[in-house]
């Protein structure tokens, strides 16, 4: 009977792509086009943000140039996108499309890129919004993402272990200084979540990394309230060269 009623649910619901919306052969997957238009992340990798980087992998710890400069506070990181192209229509779409039904794809992607940030016992806490752009966007994709990936994954998530206290301009045009003062002081632990965070490894996931400057003030209060150790996960990677 189950079988029966999946397959007259696939007659009158066939799986559509999420891109374009042409039929595909799966639920919650991309047609061939918008595949090849996709720039998933691979090969060798900045190992602190995930930013695609020349050479080959090699016994040493492997950086960009701006990680080299400005060593982020976060243990590692990855992303599975470059934030440009059939991507970037993707997240925008989940962020401000109402296209909420995007994360459990894209969470698919993260856990594949991210499996070698994963601890067994750590975790994963999304980047918080304000509770003003909460409520004008209805959700937090990157707490949609987060709680996706916790299923993926098996891994605690904590949708609500960080807050925002105050919102926050637009980060754009702005340079490391005036990026980190914004930030100061506006991302807190959940006065009611502490408990998850005493010597527990932690995974920050966020929709898409640009500086990093969000998810370093996540991390500094992370580590202020007796985290080991933090990893960054995003969707996407906003890359010079992209």
């Amino acid at each position: 009977m189950a079988q029966w009623i999946q397959t007259a649910l696939a007659l009158i619901y066939p799986p559509r792509c999420l891109g374009c919306g042409e039929l595909t052969e799966s639920d919650f997957g991309l047609c061939g086009a918008c595949w090849r238009e996709t720039p998933f992340i691979g090969g060798t990798v900045c190992e602190s943000c995930g930013v695609p980087v020349i050479g080959a992998i090699d016994r040493f710890r492997i950086e960009c140039d701006d990680c080299l400069k400005a060593p982020p506070p976060w243990q590692a990181g990855r992303a599975a996108l470059l934030y440009d192209g059939k991507a970037r229509s993707l997240i925008l779409a989940l962020k401000h499309g109402d296209r909420p039904e995007l994360s459990r794809p894209a969470a698919r992607w993260m856990a594949q890129t991210g499996h070698e940030l994963l601890r067994p016992g750590m975790v994963i806490a999304p980047v918080p919004l304000h509770w003003s752009r909460l409520l004008k966007r209805r959700y937090n994709q990157s707490a949609l993402l987060a709680q996706d990936l916790g299923r993926e994954t098996g891994l605690q998530c904590v949708p609500d272990l960080l807050f925002r206290k105050r919102r926050t301009p637009v980060l754009d045009g702005k340079t490391a200084q005036e990026r980190r003062k914004v930030l100061e002081g506006a991302i807190c632990i959940h006065p009611r979540r502490g408990q998850y965070l005493q010597g527990r490894n932690i995974l920050l996931v966020d929709d898409v990394m640009t500086s990093g400057a969000t998810l370093a003030a996540c991390t500094r209060a992370c580590q202020a309230a007796g985290a080991n150790h933090i990893f960054v996960l995003a969707l996407a990677r906003v890359a010079k060269d992209a």
